[in-house]
C-alpha cells in the first residue's frame, strides 16, 4: 500500500518549522519526507535511494533499476543537512566535502535536481 502524499500547505509549513531553531521531532519528521516526497516525484525513477535516517527513503532518478540487494546508487545523510540542501541553504559540493554527505555509486549525485526542489518548497 502506497503511503499517503503528504499535502503541500502541510509540507512547507513543516519545513519551515524545521529549519526554525527548537523544531520538533515531528516537524523535522514531516519536513523531511516531504521533500523526499517532492524529489521522487521530480526525478522519477529507481537508480539512486535517497536515505536520511531515521525519517525516510525514496528511489529517485531515472536509469537502471535494481532489483535485490543494497542499490548501487546510495546517498544518505541527517535531517539537517538534507533540509539544508533540500532548501538552497548549502550547496551539494559544500556538504560532500564536509563530509556531511555519504555517496556512492556513479549517479549517486543530487547537484542537478536540488534547485527544482528549493523552488518547488520555496522556503
Amino acid at each position: 500500500m502506497a503511503r499517503a502524499r503528504i499535502a503541500d500547505d502541510i509540507g512547507t509549513a513543516a519545513v519551515r518549522a524545521a529549519l526554525a531553531e527548537g523544531a520538533t521531532r515531528d516537524k523535522t519528521a514531516t519536513a523531511v519526507r516531504y521533500s523526499l516526497q517532492l524529489l521522487s516525484e521530480q526525478a522519477e525513477g529507481n537508480t539512486v535511494e535517497v536515505r536520511v535516517p531515521p525519517f525516510g527513503a525514496v528511489q529517485a532518478i531515472e536509469g537502471p533499476r535494481h532489483t535485490r540487494g543494497t542499490p548501487p546508487n546510495v546517498v544518505e545523510m541527517n535531517a539537517a543537512t538534507w533540509l539544508a540542501l533540500a532548501t538552497a541553504r548549502e550547496s551539494w559540493n559544500d556538504a560532500v566535502a564536509a563530509g556531511r554527505v555519504a555517496a556512492s555509486g556513479q549517479r549517486a549525485d543530487l547537484r542537478e535536481y536540488l534547485p527544482a526542489l528549493a523552488a518547488t518548497i520555496g522556503v
